[in-house]
């Protein structure tokens, strides 16, 4: 099995859980997926079969869109509900006040990464440091809120907001970083994640519902992972040196418009080969992760 699934994660499972099910139901080996949630978290989580798990670095790296619950007077040490309680705290908050205070959270900010995260330090997970009782000054990382819009109005001290945001932002830190700014704190109750590479949570699949008969029907093919990028179209002689590792003459290549450096889906009619890196400085184009082999090809039968 090769190419793309796009599966809606349920709560209560990792990302990893969710690779190693499909693997079974799959049969097959190479199995992945791209951009981790928490098993707290539902949502997009895009899963790369065979040889298609070359493309995952290669997916876009465009903003995520989450829908999150936060849960005024708490704090938790991982951040969340599945944490223990550290503190409890009145709340004594306004609609007007958490308009206000939502509205500062907009824009390119530093943020701390949560202790209990899968960022490493000396080659250790800080989960696995957190759970040793280890605490360590994270430095801040530049992340970037897009959009962030109330969707539920504050209610038993919960509210709703839709969050369009930069990679490597942690919506658990952003909603402790909202109860400090209102004085009350705060920990996630729930989040699900609505987009993410280019692909919607209505597109996608509920794991449970997903058997080894049916899997098959709803994979995609590997190319939707990376249909954001610029393709090229090659000769049949072109595509059997392509899929040898050789690079190709960008004199010899047509481009619809000028060829700038970067990466191309590489295609001989709707056979998609893989990906090729135009180089500039040497005037070809270069193998960046092969697709179709040649010996799958039908121009070598």
């Amino acid at each position: 099995m090769q190419g793309l699934l796009l599966c809606n994660k349920p709560e209560g499972i990792t990302s990893f859980g969710v690779v190693a099910h499909l693997r079974r139901l799959a049969g097959e080996r190479k199995v992945g997926h791209t951009g981790t949630l928490d098993p707290m978290a539902t949502g997009v989580l895009p899963i790369l079969f065979g040889r298609a798990t070359a493309l995952s670095q290669y997916l876009t790296d465009s903003g995520k869109t989450y829908r999150a619950t936060i849960r005024l007077g708490e704090e938790t040490d991982t951040l969340d509900r599945t944490g223990q309680v550290i503190a409890r705290h009145p709340v004594a908050v306004t609609q007007a006040q958490l308009t206000e205070v939502l509205h500062t959270f907009c824009g390119t900010q530093l943020q701390t990464p949560p202790m209990y995260s899968a960022l490493k330090r000396d080659g250790m997970r800080l989960y696995t440091l957190a759970r040793q009782g280890e605490q360590i000054d994270l430095p801040p990382r530049e992340i970037t809120i897009y959009s962030l819009k109330q969707t539920a109005p504050l209610n038993s001290n919960c509210f709703e907001i839709e969050v369009q945001c930069s990679k490597g932002t942690y919506i658990r830190s952003l909603s402790r970083d909202i109860g400090r700014a209102l004085g009350c704190g705060a920990t996630l109750d729930a989040l699900c994640r609505t987009e993410t590479a280019g692909f919607f949570l209505q597109d996608c699949y509920d794991l449970d519902k997903l058997t080894s008969e049916n899997l098959p029907g709803v994979v995609l093919p590997a190319e939707r992972a990376v249909s954001h990028l610029p393709a090229v179209q090659v000769s049949e002689k072109q595509a059997v040196r392509f899929q040898n590792g050789g690079a190709l003459d960008l004199a010899r290549l047509r481009f619809a418009e000028s060829a700038p450096a970067g990466l191309y889906r590489v295609k001989r009619g709707e056979a998609f080969l893989g990906l090729g890196h135009v180089r500039l400085d040497t005037q070809d184009l270069k193998v960046a992760c092969l697709i179709l082999l040649r010996e799958e090809a039908d121009w070598n039968v």
